[in-house]
């Protein structure tokens, strides 16, 4: 293949991922996006610039030689495309469909600068999917044992990758999940249509394969608490990546009424029990032509009003109290929302749920809202029109406004701090805490977060879980 030069890289257009019609995927939990074919990686990778110092991997938070798999990509070497990024990340099918790469590497790529930046998530997405489908890769040979065992508290995004690199090493990994399946919030957060399960099931039994041995259904700070694994069971160091799965509430008259949901039990009842399913033992509330509002403006708001259109509601709103520009979820998670049918209310904030004499919620009660000065985290910070209230009918209402950590695991380890917000405190640079053979990351440490974001401070941990059990330092 005749390799382009840089002045004709850059005049090739960006090459879009292909999905699903909005009338069709909208009726359904089918994933909205199809991936590239081989035909359409290669025409992207070829934009790619090679820079001699390539910035986008700055952008990584578990630092991927891009410019070195694009380059492969490019050259149709998709296997070899697929071990450089194996180096750094053990979940690549999972990251190139939910990380914000629009912020982090494709962000950082000096194209975003004269037009559009490498599509780097969907390149990745295509080389993992390609590789699965097609010749899977032998897995990394693992490090002769150690005799040393570690436990992995949570098997979501930080667990797994602090799995991963600890099983590499030699240890002996045990994970523990309290669910009834494995994958966190990759399984209970995240719709079908966004991360189809059997992907998330695929990389969890490369591990498995690798020696990580997996036990469900067991909530560490009930029966069994840190301390019991590091004494009883005879762990050498703990790692702590149970999440933050705690919901927030609004804080408003009316959360109790029936047809009330946080985000997390809406989504977990539909993502992990399959609510939605006539068979199914945990129904939810049926949404057929109901009005359906989702407080938020993330991810997670996103997710959950997508849903509700697929459950058949008849108006399925965003109700937000800055405005589009101020939304923290993907610009491509909105522009699917809006494609799909969804409402958005922007600049209203909740003053009550309305309810009936049954108890069930008919209505909300809002506040309309204007944009003042910024606020610490630099968007102007919302403020309430005075006398501007009126109320609309509602059936169903998601709470989708943040998450903290379930305080069980840190209320039965005194000798472990936490900050004022119940997050864990740990080391951003090694995960250690303060107490001695326990390190913790991803949403624990800084509340919610990224996937990406999880899987590198579990890397991290992972890399001073090794120096501590070799030196026995802390």
């Amino acid at each position: 293949m005749t390799e382009l030069t840089k002045r004709e890289r850059m005049k090739l257009p960006p090459t879009e991922m292909p999905e699903r019609d909005p009338e069709i995927r909208r009726t359904g939990f089918m994933e909205v996006n199809f991936g590239y074919d081989p035909d359409l990686a290669v025409i992207e990778a070829q934009r790619c610039l090679l820079c001699a110092r390539p910035i986008c991997i700055d952008g990584c938070p578990v630092g991927i030689r891009i410019s070195d798999f694009i380059h492969h990509v490019a050259l149709e070497e998709f296997t070899e495309a697929a071990e450089v990024i194996g180096i750094d990340n053990s979940l690549p099918a999972i990251c190139g469909r939910v990380c914000a790469q629009e912020v982090q590497c494709e962000g950082a790529c000096v194209l975003d600068k004269k037009g559009k930046p490498i599509h780097i998530g969907h390149l990745e997405r295509f080389v993992a999917d390609f590789v699965r489908e097609n010749s899977p890769l032998e897995p990394p040979p693992n490090a002769p044992p150690t005799g040393k065992r570690v436990a992995v508290v949570g098997s979501g995004p930080a667990g797994l990758a602090c799995a991963s690199d600890l099983i590499t090493m030699g240890h002996e990994v045990t994970v523990f999940e309290a669910l009834h399946e494995l994958g966190g919030v990759l399984v209970y957060g995240i719709p079908e249509f966004r991360l189809p399960k059997d992907i998330v099931r695929s990389e969890i039994d490369g591990l498995a394969d690798r020696g990580v041995e997996f036990r469900t259904n067991t909530v560490i700070g009930s029966l069994d608490t840190l301390d019991d694994l590091l004494t009883e069971e005879g762990y050498d160091a703990v790692f702590i990546g149970v999440g933050a799965g705690l919901p927030k509430f609004l804080g408003v008259p009316g959360e109790n009424l029936i047809g009330v949901y946080s985000a997390n039990e809406f989504l977990t009842r539909i993502n992990l029990m399959k609510a939605y399913s006539a068979k199914a033992q945990t129904p939810i509330l049926d949404m057929r032509g109901k009005n359906v509002v989702v407080f938020g403006g993330g991810n997670t708001a996103m997710d959950a009003v997508r849903t509700a259109v697929r459950l058949g509601a008849g108006r399925a709103s965003i109700a937000y109290r800055r405005t589009m520009d101020e939304m923290p979820a993907r610009v491509e998670e909105v522009h699917h929302a809006q494609a799909e049918g969804v409402v958005f209310d922007m600049l209203v904030s909740p003053l009550e749920l309305l309810g009936n004499d049954d108890s069930r919620l008919v209505g909300v009660r809002l506040q309309r809202m204007e944009l003042g000065e910024p606020d610490d985290d630099g968007r102007r910070r919302p403020k309430p029109i005075e006398g501007d209230i009126f109320e609309q009918p509602a059936d169903v209402v998601v709470i989708a406004i943040g998450n903290v950590p379930n305080p069980l695991l840190l209320r039965t380890t005194p000798d472990l701090d936490r900050t004022k917000w119940g997050t864990l405190v740990a080391d951003t640079d090694t995960g250690r805490t303060s107490k001695k053979g326990v390190f913790g990351g991803g949403d624990i440490v800084t509340g919610g977060a990224t996937v990406i974001l999880a899987m590198g401070a579990g890397r991290r941990a992972a890399a001073s879980i090794g120096e501590y059990l070799a030196t026995g330092e802390w």
